[in-house]
Parts: C-alpha cells; structure tokens; sequence
C-alpha cells in the first residue's frame, strides 16, 4: 500500500475528525437530519478510501501474485468486493 499511503492517511484522519465531530453533535442533541448528512459524508469517505486501498492492492498484490501464479489473492478481492455490496 506504499504507492497511496500518504492519502489514505489523509482521508482517515479526515474521518476521524468527521467522527468526533459527529460525537460532539450527538452529545449536543443536534438536529437529527444534520447528524445523519455527516455520517453519510463520513460513510461515503471511508468508502473512497477503502476503494483506493483496494486499487492499490489490486495494482500490486494481486499482479504480483498472478505473475507467479497464485491466484488466492484474486479470491480475497472478490470477497471484499461482495462485502461492499
């Protein structure tokens, strides 16, 4: 995961913050609507980041694998694919 590292840390920690930030909403009884937007935002992150995680090992693992010819690494893909589903 070297080659994306730097900006899957990024996004976590965007997320951290959005999560904290959301505890501080719950913890003030914010409107309920207002909480749910920030939770799908920070839903819609961690998605993105673990797509790039994905990406990244997808681009190097699994082709790494392949070239030697084991193939139990697509196998693990596609299970977090139909976990996402």
């Amino acid at each position: 995961m070297t080659k994306d590292h730097e900006q899957v840390k990024k996004y976590l920690t965007i997320a951290k913050g959005q999560l904290e930030g959301i505890i501080r909403m719950v913890e003030e009884d914010r409107y309920c609507m207002d909480i749910s937007d920030q939770l799908m935002a920070t839903r819609a992150l961690l998605k993105k980041t673990n797509n790039l995680i994905l990406k990244n090992h997808i681009d190097n693992c699994v082709r790494n694998a392949i070239q030697i010819g084991d193939t139990s690494k697509v196998d693990e893909v596609i299970k977090a694919l139909e976990k996402q589903i």
